[in-house]
C-alpha cells in the first residue's frame, strides 16, 4: 500500500537520513523543502520524483526557479505556501527543519498530516502546549524521533503511567567525559565539536559537549510524555548504546538499545519494521556485555543544575534560556570566550532578575515567541558583560 510523505528540511541531517530509509519502500514524497540548498533540493527532487519543493530563500529561488520548471518540478518560495500544495491529510510528515523556525511548519502542517515526525527540539521546547493543542483538534498522532524521546515513546506507549516509577535518560557524556574540569577550561573548538559517538552539527555538538543538549531533551520528556522532574533522572552510558530507560514499579526494568544512528528511530517510527536497514547479528547482541552506566558529574558539567529552574508549566523560560544557549554557543565558536564560560556565563544568566518575570508567563502563540528571543537577544546585547575566566 502506497502512503504519502513530506519532508521538511530534506536536504539537512535528518531529512537526508530519512530519505535514504524510505528509498525502494512504498512512500510516495509529496513535497520536499529546504532553506537554501536549492541545488541539493533540485537532486533530491528528481531523484525520488518529487513533483513540489519549497525554497525559502528568495535568492537560491530565482536562480534555480527556471531549472525546476526545466524538470517538470513546482518550486515554491517560503513555507507560508504548505496551505496552498497540501490539499489533503497525507499520512507522514517529518519535520527535520532545525531552530525554532521549524514551529510555524509544524503548526501550519498538523491539519494536513495524520502523523508528524519531529527532531526539532525548539518547537517543542518553546512551544508544545501550541502543538499539543493542535494535535487533538486536528486528531493527529505525534512521533518524536529524537533517540531518546523515540524510544521512551517506544517503550512506555501501551503502559500505565501508574506503573511507571522513573523514566533514565541516556547521555553519552560528551567528548570530554574522561577529562578534568581544569582540562577542558580552555579546550578549542575544534576538539569540542569531535562527538565520539555521533555525527552531529556544530551547535547541538557544542551542546552535547557541555550536557545542556541533555537539559533541553529533560525539557523535552517532561512536555512530550506529561512527566515531572522527579519522575526523569539522567545516567551517562558512554557508548551511546541504551538510548533510555524505564524502571517500573515492582522493581522491572526495561530498556531499548541500538546503535547510534538516526536511520533506526526514523524508519521504526515510519513504521518500516521489516526494513533491513543493518542486519542485527550476534556480534552485535555482545554489545550489551560491554555496557556502563555513571551519574553525571555536575562539577564537571553545572549546566545539569538548570534542571532545578523548570518551571512546572510553560513558559517564557524554555525561550529564554534557549536563546542565551545560542547565544553564547555562538560567541564559543567564534573564539570570543573559553569553553567553560559557556556554563558559567549561562547559569548567570538564565537567574537574572530581569528575566525571572517572564517565567510565571506562557506565551499565547508563536509571535509572542518570537517577540521573547529578541526581547532576550536585546537585553544579552546591552547589558550582559561575558566574563572569560
Amino acid at each position: 500500500m502506497i502512503k504519502d510523505i513530506i519532508i521538511l528540511g530534506s536536504t539537512g541531517s535528518i531529512g537526508t537520513t530519512t530519505l535514504s530509509v524510505i528509498k525502494k519502500s512504498n512512500f510516495k514524497i509529496r513535497l520536499l523543502s529546504s532553506r537554501k540548498n536549492a541545488k541539493k533540493l533540485l537532486n533530491q527532487a528528481i531523484l525520488f520524483k518529487v513533483r513540489n519543493v519549497i525554497i525559502e530563500d528568495e535568492t537560491q529561488y530565482r536562480r534555480y526557479k527556471d531549472l525546476f520548471n526545466k524538470n517538470k518540478i513546482k518550486i515554491y518560495l517560503g513555507l507560508v505556501n504548505l496551505k496552498k500544495i497540501l490539499k489533503k491529510k497525507i499520512d507522514y510528515c517529518v519535520n527535520s527543519i532545525t531552530g525554532i523556525d521549524g514551529l510555524k511548519p509544524t503548526l501550519d502542517v498538523v491539519p494536513f498530516s495524520k502523523n508528524i515526525l519531529i527532531a526539532n527540539k525548539e518547537s517543542i521546547i518553546c512551544g508544545w502546549h501550541l502543538i499539543k493543542k493542535k494535535l487533538i483538534e486536528y486528531k493527529t498522532n505525534f512521533i518524536p524521533i529524537d533517540s531518546e524521546h523515540f524510544s521512551i515513546w517506544k517503550l512506555i506507549k501501551n503502559d500505565n503511567y501508574s506503573d511507571i516509577n522513573k523514566i533514565i535518560l541516556t547521555a553519552s557524556g560528551g567528548p570530554f567525559l574522561n577529562k578534568s574540569s581544569k582540562k577542558i577550561k580552555n579546550i578549542k573548538p575544534k576538539l569540542a565539536l569531535r562527538h565520539p559517538n555521533w555525527r552531529m552539527g556544530k551547535k547541538i555538538s557544542i551542546d552535547s559537549s557541555t550536557m545542556m543538549n541533555k537539559v533541553f531533551e529533560f525539557i523535552e520528556a517532561i512536555k512530550i510524555f506529561n512527566l515531572s522532574k522527579k519522575n526523569l533522572e539522567i545516567l551517562i552510558q558512554p557508548s551511546s548504546y541504551v538510548h533510555a530507560i524505564v524502571l517500573y514499579q515492582g522493581n522491572l526494568i526495561k530498556f531499548l538499545a541500538h546503535e547510534p544512528k538516526m536511520s533506526i528511530p526514523i524508519a521504526n517510527a515510519l513504521g518500516l519494521k521489516n526494513r533491513k536497514i543493518e542486519s542485527l547479528n550476534q556480534r552485535k547482541l555482545l554489545y550489551l556485555n560491554k555496557l556502563s552506566f555513571e551519574m553525571p558529574d555536575l562539577k564537571k558539567f553545572p549546566v545539569l543544575s538548570i534542571i532545578d529552574l523548570i518551571p512546572k508549566h510553560a513558559s517564557y523560560f524554555e525561550t529564554i534560556l534557549i536563546t542565551i544557549n545560542d547565544t553564547l554557543v555562538n560567541k564559543y565558536l567564534k573564539n570570543q570566550i573559553n569553553y567553560i564560560s559557556i556554563q558559567k556565563n549561562l547559569i548567570n544568566i538564565i537567574k537574572k532578575p530581569y528575566f525571572k518575570k517572564y517565567y510565571k508567563l506562557k506565551p499565547k502563540n508563536i509571535y509572542d515567541i518570537k517577540k521573547m528571543i529578541i526581547l532576550t537577544k536585546n537585553y544579552l546585547n546591552k547589558n550582559i558583560i561575558y566574563y572569560d575566566k
